[in-house]
This record gives C-alpha cells, structure tokens and sequence, in this order.
C-alpha cells in the first residue's frame, strides 16, 4: 500500500488491521489461532495484577474472543515451544525464533550489570551451579523455602531472587514456565529454548536491531519513530539507524498523518481495511494503548492507568479497560471479577466524547461474553459514571 498522506480513520484502521482486529473469527480458537495472533501483537506484555485477568491473557481474548488459556500454556511452556518469556517490551512473552535477536540485549545488561556481577561472582556462580544440578527451579526453591519479605510496594527479594534475574537478564538462564504462584521457573537455555534456534547464527547488533524495529513496524502498521521505539524498549542510537535501513530497502514507507504533528512511517506490507468491526475490552498492557501518547494520537483517547495512584485521586478507578467498537475508543470501564461472587463488577463505566448511542447494549454484550470466559455467572454495575445507568439498563 503506497501512500502519502493518511487521514485520521485510516490511520485508525491501518493500526487496528496491523494488531489482528480484522482476521477472521475462529468458533473455537486453537493453537494455530493464538500464534496468528501473537504474529501481529508481537509480543505479550506480563503482569502480575490479577483484578479480572492477568495481562497476558487479555491480549488474545480481546482479538480471539473467548479461548481455552491453556493454549498460551502450552505456547510457552510446552514442546514444542512456540513462546519463550523475555524483557522483550517489558517482561513479556515473545516468540521463541526472536531468542537471538535479543542476544544484543543480553550483552548490554552484562556490562550494565558488570559491578553487580564481579561483587556477588562467587554466588552467581553458585546459583548457576545449582540450576544446573537440580533442574528448573523457582527462587524458592533454591532458598529453601524461606519466605519472601513483603517491603512496602514491592518485595525485598532474597539475593538469589537477584542473582537468578541477573543471570536471566543476561541470557545465561532462561525462563521455563510459571508455576500456580506465578513465580518464574529459571533453567538453563538449552533445556527451554529449541536446539535449531539455539543452533542459529548470532545476529550483529545492526541486524537484530533492524529486526527489532521491522516487527514493531509490521505490528503498529502505522508509526511514529518514537512509537517503533517503544515497542521493543529500544534506543534512539539503535531505532533511528535502523529506520534508515528500512526506508532504504522501501519497507518503511514515509506518510504524513492528518492530525499527527511528527514524520510516520507506513509498513509497506500494510492493510487498509474499509471498517473495523471490532467489540473489544482492552487491557491496560495491550499493545494499542499501552504507549499513552499514541492512544491519544491514534484515538484522541487520553488514558492513564491508575493502579498506583492513592483510592481518593482516581478519576476513573483501579483497573480501568479502553472499549474498542469499530475503529473507535468510545468508552472505559473499571474491572473486577469477583470470584467469590461469581460476578464481574462494573466499579464504573464512562462513555466517551461522540460515542454512538448503541454504546451500552454493545459494551453489554462484550460484559457478558468476558463475564463467561471468566467463569463468573453474570454481571453487576455499580452506580458511577455517565454511563452506568444505561449500561444496567442494557444488561
């Protein structure tokens, strides 16, 4: 798709294309369907927080539509392993086969972490030692099962929780899976990555970088340089290269955007569907909205996440999902599934500027059908926010 210039709409549907939110619906998604879809997120962005459902799983429900969360199991723990967990955007699952375009990574966070390394060496290597003896093996476990310290907001973790994510980090150990805590299971590479991707030739700097900004750009369809940037946390000395790259070899198609006050770059391979006919609750972590100023770019949609932000000053609530009805942001909702209850809890529910007066019966439906993959019974609206009452009504 060779263009100049792209309206406000087009670049909407050009990014939501990009994301997978026109690729046909499966009745039952299978493991073919999950991969389709990591293919154009690219990556899945983990977190912790399990209010309604853990980020990584929100991503693939809301293109695929209600699925068996074993998949992504199987995916990323499973032979043959198709995922692999990597600080890729932030910690997130990627596909196996980009193991060796992060090995440049690996390498940075070995001189970034060079101190840390030379005063605990005797213990890393010890560490690194035991995994190797006792096969994969939590923090925990290695600790003997001494307790972790609760610190304030975060954890006061153990120096083997630090020297297993220092050896993480710099690629000698590699995550295997999860267990039913959530913690990480660290192993060695050989015995969690595939022994062909292992096997394949180490890619310079240059080439894994140009790699790196090519899927961000397939992924975004439509981008700002700072938006290829952030996909994969990437630098400015290490985007702009590799953007000139692209340009040169026509994959990266320069466009101007109405509205957009910064030079994008247009995916040559690119979609530009008629409409998007998309019914979608976004995750706070979904690659649409995670990086703030392009949901307001693309969407004119200004969100913030308010989890850490005291119970009095929120403006919308803790847990606060984007609504996505065709190529629109046309409302957000504050999330909880209420397990005891069996229940998902509308905590608020905020209509946008210039959403449709359908809103509230399609924002239902989407409240209904998430409420039954989550195994809740049904759905309960509290009374706050402009659209409340209609959503209840709806319901």
């Amino acid at each position: 798709m060779r263009r100049e210039t792209l309206s406000r709409s087009q670049a909407r549907r050009v990014a939501l294309a990009a994301q997978g939110f026109v690729d046909p619906a499966h009745a039952t998604p299978t493991m073919r369907t999950l991969l389709r879809t990591v293919d154009r997120t690219g990556v899945l962005q983990i977190d912790s927080v399990n209010v309604l459902q853990r980020a990584h799983f929100m991503p693939l429900y809301s293109r695929m539509g209600p699925y068996d969360v074993g998949l992504l199991a199987r995916a990323a723990q499973h032979r043959p392993r198709r995922l692999v967990e990597y600080w890729a955007h932030v910690a997130a699952y990627m596909p196996v086969g980009l193991w060796p375009h992060m090995q440049h990574r690996m390498r940075r966070y070995r001189d970034l972490y060079r101190e840390f390394h030379d005063e605990r060496a005797e213990q890393v290597a010890s560490v690194l030692a035991q995994v190797k003896e006792r096969g994969a093996s939590t923090p925990r476990d290695l600790d003997a099962g001494q307790p972790r310290v609760k610190d304030g907001w975060g954890w006061n973790w153990s120096e083997t929780q630090k020297a297993l994510d220092y050896l993480f980090a710099t690629g000698q150990l590699a995550i295997a899976g999860r267990n039913a805590h959530f913690e990480r299971v660290f192993d060695l590479p050989e015995r969690v990555i595939p022994s062909e991707v292992l096997g394949q030739r180490e890619p310079t700097d240059a080439e894994a970088q140009i790699e790196l900004v090519r899927r961000a750009a397939a992924s975004h369809g439509v981008a700002t340089e700072s938006c290829l940037r952030d996909y994969y946390r990437m630098r400015h000395s290490q985007v702009r290269p590799a953007v000139r790259a692209l340009r040169e070899s026509g994959e990266l198609l320069p466009v101007r955007v109405e509205g957009w006050d910064k030079p994008a770059y247009l995916h040559r391979d690119a979609r530009l569907p008629r409409r998007i006919g998309a019914r979608s609750l976004l995750s706070p972590f979904d690659p649409v909205v995670w990086e703030r100023e392009r949901a307001l770019r693309i969407f004119g949609f200004h969100y913030r996440i308010e989890i850490y932000v005291p119970a009095p000053k929120r403006k919308f609530g803790y847990y606060v999902l984007p609504f996505l009805l065709g190529d629109q942001i046309v409302a957000r909702v504050d999330l909880k599934a209420d397990r005891l209850a069996a229940a998902l809890v509308v905590k608020g529910a905020y209509s946008e500027p210039g959403a449709p007066a359908e809103t509230a019966a399609e924002l239902a439906a989407e409240l209904e059908a998430m409420a039954g993959w989550l195994g809740l019974s049904g759905v309960q609206v509290a009374p706050r926010g402009d659209l409340a009452a209609a959503l209840e009504m709806s319901l």
